[in-house]
């Protein structure tokens, strides 16, 4: 129904969770590189459990890559650097929503060039989320929207 896009993600068990959400959920996973572990690791497998067979992954070289094969789809992108609540778009079937690397999030240039479709979670009292809390937020208020 949605695609959850990571971009370079580098800690195996957000990873892991983050599919175990998209199988729950009949979304895409969808992993731009360079990643920062193997899709063989033993703590993404772990986190993902007996589930991470069953998600639909694509793997993909680039996020230039991703979005022209998808150049007529939504993107969203997931950032602590705007002032749009997540609750305020109106989500629709094949979104996608777009998430950095846990350490440094999405360049800003991208963020620059895509400023209308960025969304924050708003927050007190810390930086961020991990990561597959994140996900899970917008996914699921996406899942909301469309009643499922």
């Amino acid at each position: 129904m949605f695609n959850v896009v990571l971009v370079e993600p580098e800690i195996p068990p957000n990873t892991g969770n983050v599919g175990r959400l998209c199988l729950a959920t009949g979304s895409t996973l969808h992993l731009v590189g360079p990643l920062g572990f193997s899709i063989d690791h033993r703590q993404l497998r772990r986190a993902g459990l007996d589930y991470w067979e069953g998600v639909n992954l694509r793997k993909w070289p680039s996020l230039e890559a991703l979005q022209a094969a998808n150049a007529s789809a939504r993107f969203f992108y997931a950032t602590t650097k705007s002032s749009r609540p997540y609750f305020e778009a109106k989500f629709e079937p094949g979104d996608f929503f777009v998430f950095g690397r846990e350490t440094k999030g999405l360049p800003e240039t991208l963020l620059e060039r895509n400023s209308e479709s960025c969304l924050t979670i708003p927050m007190e009292g810390t930086r961020s989320l991990n990561l597959a809390t994140a996900v899970a937020i917008i996914l699921f208020e996406a899942m909301r929207q469309q009643r499922c």
